[in-house]
């Protein structure tokens, strides 16, 4: 919703001397085509004593003569009004066909009545110059010709304050490149005259409100609110009426430009004019003010600057406790950001990867480096392999040490993402060579690696006779890429370099890298066919045979083990194998490896060197402990650095280890993914959040997407927090399994957690459905459950992290069996696939992007002091049969914040001070405003509501079937207050609404489910839409109506958008165009009882016939 804003104006005239005042001619009033929306005007004049006639001008503009009977000493005219700045798009209009292009002839019947508009000054010298500056080829459209003339005046004349009376004349302002608002607008007006085109002088009010965020080109805007009287110029076009041009910031009139008087002649538009007669000298006051009188609270701004020292202290109370209570609690997430200057591409909306997203993550890895961890390394890593995507996704990695020693010293070694760095593949083998001399191996072990001759010579024969490898024609782009790329670098010339290396622990010497020269049947390397780096194709199965008893395998450690500091690889001590190593762990059986001498001496890993788009990358192999890693990272540097070549690390990520900090950047669908390192306290969580939006941001990333018809979705890539401990054994979530039921039961016990924060996408068939969605035998099966998991204060034995995960594992899942895309998903907490999913972690998956970083933290922040609450005090009991009023009642935005209103109550009751107003910005995001009407004392009130959207049954598709969602059934809730309930009724399209009492006196709530569009594929394919919407306030007394509202799914004036809206102010000006305050029905007609659904009764669902 809109910001408020008041103007006072005040012009004051003294007069030493008792003067007689003539006829005074006010034009303060907002003129009656004003687009800005005036909520209240008062115009007072003194001395009282006058008389006054309210009237119309010639041309349509409210104006006030006063006579002043008597003769005054003073002259005072004070002006207040307030304003509505909703948004609005200036160029939300239509032309006529004939009228779209340059020059072109006005309609007759309204040529005679332009005339006046279209008579221009008598020619002047400069001005005629000018106008042979102007491109008059035939053709122009014609709003892009007055708009580059608009913007061109803006550069070419500069802006002046004059406080001289009168405007100046084109040539004048011409010759001197500089003119008030008023001079630039009287020359516009002129030019246009002279292009044939009817235009006219405006004067009004600007109003200029401080942004609330900084431009990231171009500028800013004030610094401060101001607000000036000010001039500009209207054009008229067939089919768009006037439309406002303002030559002094080279833009269209929007919401700022209240409109007082527009006339032919600037001499008409004066605000005031009148004269006196007598001597006398004259004092002159003038002032302009302008204040919010009313703010409500909006994604840019989601409180104020008090409530967000309020919500920190709050965070930092949580702290104490949390810390009080050894809870252990760390923190993290997955924000996504989409591209703020490409909405419409594929790999913004539904492609994973695209070409310029590798480049943005590599901007902003770099910049959370530089912010973060000056001293740590980047990793550029191969991603997640979805089934049905031809390539794995790339991911890159920015790991360093909690301890603050760096990992990398030199950023000048890690090579840019979109530069040719001018490297051969004889610089990857001299890089190896160094790196294996940094490991004590010998360099003669560094081995070429062939593509193989065998398979590629087969590709080519099967080849067209008359394509080149070059240019094979080939349909497929990837495999086209393939060919071309192989064959460019040549069969014969060494695709890259391997080392086959590992590290052996003995106790004389503590870590040794150990090596081999390796050897093949057909005497080279030859690499298996593939995409991947050359480390992930290695010809492992051409090597000498070893036994699996005997096989060196990569067998990562424990996360359970207690670790101690990291030493510092920057220096030789730290290549010695910590003494830890060495140490029996109690409560263990010591496990120790086998010898480099029992297994022959075989290497079956391997570090490689190869050239790849014009930078040398390194690939890191597996290694069991985080200290045979960050030594290779050592060595590769030290290499690097010897030789001056940037480098890529890639290949296998360090093992899992709460010594090492992560931050990753990975593409999903339509998104750019950070996920965030743990936080340990509030203060992380403030300092990390708050940069991850900042940095992205001047990357060009943001979190603001919309819709084609303005609704704003987040980024539809959610923004998942994920809490647990610094380690296993530090996890909450496995000390205390009472923590995970009590979580479990209060987010099922409140749809608000589920609805509040989440994105579109919602229901049993998205990606994060609650557990009792269409699955009503889950509850049942999780009470058995968590009847296994004992209160603490019981003097029960908790049950073991095993034990723990088996319970929840099979319950927490989606529909499909999916574990990974329940609401709370615990795939990390305790997994039996290995240690990578024994991190004792817990995600929420339920969250939305919000747009803002403070609506992220109050959401972190709820979390928390949830978790905080529940580890004092545990809850049990059973779980709530909701049954279908999960997508009845709770899909209205009313019943979702009454609830939610009660997950607060309960906190404050537990020692936390939530104040609702620090989620007000996210219920407005969740769930827009659309529009108010009120008619003899009853209000209505549009919002948008939830619905749930389906996934349909697979169709065949070409190469294989897919599954469309379903999202044409769009939900409005209606929200009618009114004093006599028993008189007045709503309807829609002559339907009566089911209004169910709010709880709030004289306040009635329903939703209304229609369907919007009509895709081929939906639930209902053959079923028309309902829209538009026309809403009737009913007087049953009367049988008609007394006043409503129409809203439209679509443009009411059919405009068809081709491309989604650029920022947050076209977005909502999208959504505010589709509602008009008026157009109920006409005339009297009976409006008989719905028959409501008993599954709904909450909700009219316009596509069930009446009746049923």
């Amino acid at each position: 919703m809109s910001i408020k804003a008041s103007i006072y104006h005040l012009t004051h005239y003294k007069y030493d001397n008792p003067i007689k005042l003539g006829p005074q001619i006010i034009r303060l009033k907002p003129a009656a085509h004003s687009r800005t929306k005036v909520i209240s005007h008062s115009l007072k004049v003194t001395p009282e004593n006058h008389f006054v006639n309210l009237q119309q001008d010639p041309y349509g503009n409210y104006l006030a003569r006063f006579v002043f009977p008597d003769p005054v000493t003073e002259f005072k005219i004070e002006v207040d009004l307030v304003a509505d700045m909703s948004v609005y798009n200036p160029f939300d209009f239509f032309t006529e066909e004939e009228a779209s292009k340059w020059p072109f002839d006005y309609p007759k019947d309204i040529r005679d009545d332009l005339a006046i508009y279209m008579k221009p000054e008598p020619e002047t010298p400069a001005l005629a110059a000018f106008m042979k500056t102007i491109d008059m080829t035939p053709g122009q459209g014609t709003v892009d010709m007055i708009v580059a003339l608009n913007a061109r005046l803006q550069q070419e004349i500069g802006y002046v304050i004059r406080m001289e009376a009168g405007v100046q004349t084109p040539d004048d302002t011409l010759n001197s490149a500089r003119g008030s608002c008023r001079d630039t607008s009287w020359l516009l007006v002129q030019i246009l005259r002279r292009l044939g085109l009817a235009a006219r002088f405006v004067s009004g009010y600007l109003i200029q409100l401080t942004p609330d965020l900084k431009a990231l080109d171009g500028p800013s805007g004030t610094e401060v609110d101001f607000t000036d009287l000010h001039a500009w110029c209207e054009a008229y076009i067939p089919g768009a009426g006037w439309i406002g041009f303002d030559p002094t910031s080279g833009l269209l009139t929007g919401e700022s430009h209240i409109p007082l008087a527009a006339t032919p002649h600037f001499s008409n538009a004066a605000p005031i004019s009148g004269g006196y007669f007598g001597e006398a000298n004259t004092e002159f006051a003038f002032d302009m003010q302008v204040k919010r009188v009313s703010e409500h609270p909006r994604i840019t701004k989601p409180f104020s600057d008090d409530s967000w020292d309020s919500l920190n202290a709050l965070g930092r109370k949580v702290d104490a406790e949390l810390k009080a209570r050894d809870v252990r609690l760390t923190m993290g997430g997955e924000p996504t950001f989409v591209s703020i200057d490409d909405f419409q591409s594929e790999e913004w909306n539904t492609e994973a990867v695209g070409p310029t997203k590798r480049e943005k993550a590599d901007i902003l890895i770099r910049r959370l480096r530089e912010r973060f961890a000056p001293g740590g390394f980047l990793h550029y890593g191969q991603g997640k392999w979805y089934p049905g995507e031809s390539l794995p996704r790339w991911t890159f990695s920015l790991y360093w040490r909690r301890d603050g020693l760096p990992v990398w010293n030199n950023p000048d070694l890690i090579a840019l993402e979109n530069r040719d760095h001018k490297v051969e593949q004889a610089d990857a083998g001299r890089l190896l060579e160094a790196i294996a001399v940094e490991l004590a191996i010998p360099p003669e072990n560094v081995a070429p690696a062939y593509e193989d001759p065998a398979e590629w010579i087969v590709k080519e024969g099967n080849l067209p006779e008359n394509v080149d490898p070059s240019n094979s024609k080939l349909k497929d782009p990837e495999e086209r890429n393939r060919i071309a790329r192989v064959f460019g670098n040549g069969l014969t010339n060494p695709a890259g370099y391997v080392l086959p290396v590992q590290a052996w622990q003995s106790r004389a010497s503590g870590r040794t890298w150990v090596s081999e020269k390796w050897r093949t049947r057909r005497g080279q390397l030859y690499l298996i066919p593939g995409d991947s780096p050359v480390g992930f194709r290695l010809p492992l199965n051409a090597l000498p045979y070893v036994s699996p008893s005997w096989y060196p395998y990569i067998n990562p450690d424990d996360p359970t083990v207690e670790k101690p500091p990291l030493p510092d690889f920057s220096t030789e001590k730290g290549r010695v194998m910590p003494e830890h190593s060495l140490k029996t762990d109690t409560g263990q059986q010591q496990q120790m490896g086998q010898s480099y001498e029992e297994i022959g001496g075989r290497v079956r890993t391997a570090i490689s060197v190869e050239v790849r788009d014009g930078r040398l990358c390194i690939f890191m192999p597996p290694t069991a402990a985080l200290e045979d890693y960050l030594d290779l990272v050592a060595s590769a540097e030290r290499a690097a650095e010897s030789l001056n070549l940037p480098v890529h690390i890639e290949g296998y990520t360090p093992p899992h280890d709460e010594r090492l900090n992560v931050i990753r950047v990975a593409p999903d669908p339509g998104v750019i993914e950070v996920n965030i390192h743990p936080a340990y306290n509030w203060e992380d969580c403030v300092e990390t959040t708050t940069a991850i939006y900042e940095e992205a941001r001047l990357c060009r990333l943001g979190a603001d997407k919309f819709m084609i018809d303005g609704r704003h979705t987040g980024t539809g890539g959610g923004n998942h927090v994920v809490v647990g401990g610094a380690s296993t054994n530090d996890s909450p979530f496995l000390r205390r399994p009472d923590l995970l039921k009590s979580l479990v039961l209060h987010w099922q016990r409140h749809p608000s957690l589920s609805y509040m924060f989440s994105g579109l996408f919602i229901g049993p068939t998205s990606q994060a459905p609650r557990i009792d969605e269409a699955r009503h035998d889950s509850l049942y099966e999780l009470e058995i459950a968590m009847a296994q998991i004992p209160m603490p204060d019981t003097g029960e034995v908790p049950p073991l992290p095993w034990l723990v995960d088996r319970l929840f594992r099979n319950l927490l899942i989606d529909v499909t069996g999916n574990t990974h895309r329940s609401e709370i998903c615990i795939d990390k907490l305790f997994s039996p696939d290995g240690p990578t999913g024994r991190l004792g972690l817990v995600e929420f998956r339920g969250f939305e992007m919000p747009p803002n970083a403070r609506m992220s933290l109050a959401q972190q922040l709820l979390i928390r002091a949830l978790i905080t609450r529940f580890w004092k005090n545990p809850i049990g009991g059973n779980f709530v049969r909701w049954g279908t009023s999960l997508h009845d009642r709770f899909m209205l935005p009313h019943y979702i914040w009454q609830d939610f209103l009660e997950v607060l109550a309960d906190l404050r009751h537990h020692g936390f001070d939530f104040k609702p107003e620090w989620f007000a910005a996210q219920l407005e995001f969740r769930f827009p405003f659309a529009g108010e009407v009120e008619y003899e004392g009853s209000k209505l009130e549009l919002r948008q509501a939830l619905e749930p959207w389906h996934v349909m049954g697979e169709q065949g598709a070409i190469g294989g079937t897919v599954r469309y969602v379903d999202s044409s059934v769009e939900r409005l809730q209606v929200k009618l207050e009114t004093a006599n309930p028993e008189r007045y009724a709503l309807a829609c399209n002559g339907r009566r609404v089911p209004l169910r009492k709010s709880g709030i006196n004289e306040v009635a709530v329903a939703g209304v489910r229609y369907k919007a569009w009509q895709p081929a594929s939906g639930l209902h394919p053959v079923l028309p839409v309902n829209t538009p919407l026309t809403f009737d306030i009913y007087d049953i007394w009367s049988g008609r109506s007394i006043g409503g509202c129409v809203y439209h799914v679509a443009h009411p004036g059919g405009r068809n958008y081709d491309t989604f809206p650029v920022n947050g102010n076209e977005a909502e000006a999208r959504r505010l165009a589709r509602f008009e305050p008026w157009g109920h029905t006409a005339g009297s007609y009976p409006l008989w009882p719905e028959t409501v659904s008993p599954e709904y009764p909450h909700t009219l669902d316009l596509r069930r016939p009446q009746g049923i």
